[in-house]
């Protein structure tokens, strides 16, 4: 099994502090990730102003202003990803980030050169962006909550499309077409990785339906992964054992802090736990032979049975239910072959209580 890829969504968990957000760079290598995830967006281009916020957001964050008032206090500046960058890189992590909109996705690609991002559950409906992303050649990891699989399927006809069609007029029937091809779906394999995800913080483990995971695999042909919105991170690691490529899980400095995605978050030592616990899992996995594992050879002899004898035995008298038994250690013949050694003459004499060898 290849290394499961571990994202550290850090988020809006910066509260729009370049400080606090470059801890969070930090604190995501010190614990194991392969990336650190930001969210970059203009809360003009995002929401209307008069949106209120999701009831999670207005738990965890207040009443008393707007959905658009609280994404403008989170957006981070074009100087604060290259500062974000700069750090990933000294760190030696990866920086991914979520646009959510076009200037937002240029910026990404065009002053920064992403050339893999990551799109956000909100946005699987949102054929202009995905459009946009796949003919800009980006791969993707794409998030599905809140969906079924007719909309993950819209969602990936766009991203065929567009990687195969730079120039040509989209419609729904160009868009079906594309996935429909071999071509298109090639360019789907070697681009998009999906993400099972339920879009609730915290997700009600009676709402996580991990199961979900080998229905988008099995139908679409693709990677999957999963996104954790649960508390603590224990269905992150069962995801790895049912077979996720990649986890992505919100963490934070500080749990207390507000805002909209503390409160769900892991806080650093959480989050170091989880992925050693991934790891761990991941090297469990194995090929999936069944086969004598090299530290199991020395308890084999130790703790399986031979054929043994429970009075003494001399040559030419026959073995039988009443001089013949079972018992550790493992090395002589096998209990298996019990019923052969009935009624066999002895080929020597044998002492009560000794393994039969040969």
């Amino acid at each position: 099994m290849s290394k499961v890829y571990v994202i550290a969504e850090a988020g809006v968990n910066h509260n729009g502090s370049l400080e606090r957000a470059l801890k969070l760079v930090d604190a995501a290598k010190e614990a194991g990730a392969d990336a650190v995830k930001f969210q970059t967006f203009k809360a003009e281009n995002l929401v209307c102003r008069a949106t209120e916020k999701a009831e999670y957001q207005k738990k965890s964050s207040g009443c008393d202003e707007t959905q658009f008032q609280m994404l403008q206090r989170l957006e981070l500046s074009e100087h604060d990803h290259e500062a974000l960058i700069l750090r990933c890189n000294g760190q030696g992590i990866a920086f991914l980030s979520s646009p959510f909109d076009q200037s937002s996705l240029e910026l990404l690609v065009n002053n920064f050169n992403l050339t893999r991002l990551k799109l956000g559950s909100g946005e699987l409906t949102n054929a202009p962006l995905l459009l946009q992303i796949a003919r800009a050649g980006c791969a993707l990891i794409l998030s599905t909550g809140m969906s079924n699989l007719d909309e993950v399927k819209q969602a990936l006809a766009v991203l065929a499309f567009g990687y195969l069609n730079r120039c040509n007029t989209p419609s729904e029937e160009t868009f079906s077409q594309a996935f429909d091809s071999s071509a298109g779906q090639d360019a789907l394999r070697e681009n998009v990785t999906l993400l099972h995800c339920t879009s609730e913080y915290p997700a009600p483990y009676t709402d996580i339906n991990l199961r979900a995971m080998n229905t988008l695999k099995d139908v679409f042909g693709l990677p999957v992964g999963y996104s954790d919105h649960s508390e603590g991170g224990v269905i992150s690691q069962a995801a790895v054992a049912r077979g996720a490529c990649l986890i992505e899980k919100h963490f934070t400095l500080d749990r207390t802090l507000p805002g909209p995605d503390h409160n769900a978050s892991l806080e650093p030592g959480e989050l170091k736990r989880m992925v050693a616990g991934i790891r761990q899992i991941e090297m469990s996995l194995g090929d999936g032979v069944k086969r004598l594992m090299p530290s199991e050879l020395n308890n084999r002899d130790v703790v399986r049975k031979s054929l043994v004898t429970c009075a003494a035995v001399k040559k030419g008298e026959l073995f039988s239910a009443l001089n013949l038994t079972v018992k550790r250690p493992g090395y002589g013949i096998e209990p298996i072959h019990y019923w052969q050694w009935l009624g066999r003459e002895a080929g020597r004499d044998y002492d009560a209580d000794e393994v039969i060898v040969e």
